[in-house]
């Protein structure tokens, strides 16, 4: 079982996929490898090691997936809000979406640049539409290029079942992906003067030089809440309501779901720096075309950074910055 452990992260992959949750996925591949372990006994070699991983993986989550609701984006529970002033209330009887850390998926560079589209965050949320088979089958076929007879063992079904849920779960996904699929990013370095600006006016409360980062048609939306908003105006007030000032926010940069991300730390009273969000950005040429803000303190910690951070390391970090 030792070769097992190489497929690891890519096992986490596809139960995030499948389920929408980082924490989730975790639990189940773990779950996956106690299952692998009690019945390597009976594992006869007719596929391969990744193979049978995969049908255990899939059937762990298909049965935990009985037992859960799909987890949404705001975006997909109605049309968008056109007062960003408007008091916001929090949804906790909803399970949103979670973002996940690439520091959580496999580094490999051919592994990332395979997975990328895949894992991007609007993608899991198109695959949150689909009835829990018609997404294994879609994950299968699509991302993981298995034969429809193979997946059709997997599932117990016959090869057209197969092929006539994928046909449905494509023209489902067509009907809900946003147009990010069809973004175009900007280079590297345009990618990364607009990020450092992003940072600039978000930490600077800067309303006019965030919202002249967006594009016209951009879109903002914050779970736990559930109003969401699109247009740069609206979308660059809401994203700073939060903001009492220049130095009541820090960023620090990460990545989540193969897109640029943010931790975000909100000071505190006292001066100290608590954990507050994580923001997922899209981008492309002519600008931000999609802010995910995860308003969970929680969430920051997954992502290895700390709960709290003293105003002097800030500053400390901040002139390094500034020094590279």
């Amino acid at each position: 079982m030792r070769a097992a452990e190489g497929l690891r992260t890519e096992l986490l992959a596809h139960c995030y996929r499948m389920l929408g949750s980082a924490d989730d996925a975790e639990d189940l591949v773990q779950e996956t490898y106690l299952r692998a372990w009690h019945s390597y006994d009976r594992f006869e070699g007719r596929a391969s090691l990744r193979t049978w991983l995969y049908r255990i993986a899939t059937t762990v989550c298909l049965r935990a997936l009985e037992q859960r609701a799909r987890r949404p984006l705001p975006s997909a529970l109605g049309a968008p809000s056109d007062d960003p002033d408007q008091e916001l209330t929090p949804e906790p009887s909803v399970h949103w979406l979670q973002p996940i850390a690439d520091t959580r998926l496999d580094a490999d560079p051919a592994a990332a640049a395979v997975s990328r589209e895949s894992i991007r965050l609007a993608f899991v949320a198109a695959l949150q539409h689909l009835p829990a088979r018609q997404r294994a089958v879609l994950i299968l076929r699509d991302v993981l290029r298995w034969r429809a007879t193979e997946v059709a063992d997997l599932l117990e079904t016959s090869t057209a079942a197969v092929n006539s849920a994928l046909q449905r779960a494509r023209a489902r996904l067509a009907e809900v992906r946003l147009s990010e699929a069809d973004l175009i990013e900007p280079t590297a370095p345009d990618q990364r003067a607009l990020l450092d600006q992003f940072v600039a006016a978000f930490e600077g409360a800067d309303v006019q030089r965030l919202t002249a980062l967006l594009r016209d048609d951009a879109i903002v939306e914050m779970p736990p809440y559930s109003t969401w908003y699109a247009g740069a105006d609206r979308c660059g007030r809401v994203l700073l309501r939060c903001n009492e000032g220049p130095g009541h926010l820090w960023l620090l940069p990460t990545r989540a779901n193969r897109q640029p991300a943010y931790a975000v730390w909100k000071r505190e009273p006292d001066g100290i720096y608590q954990s507050y969000a994580v923001l997922v950005l899209t981008l492309d040429v002519s600008g931000i075309a999609h802010v995910t803000a995860f308003l969970d303190p929680d969430l920051v910690a997954t992502f290895g950074f700390p709960r709290e951070i003293d105003p002097l390391t800030a500053l400390e970090h901040r002139t390094m910055e500034g020094a590279i």
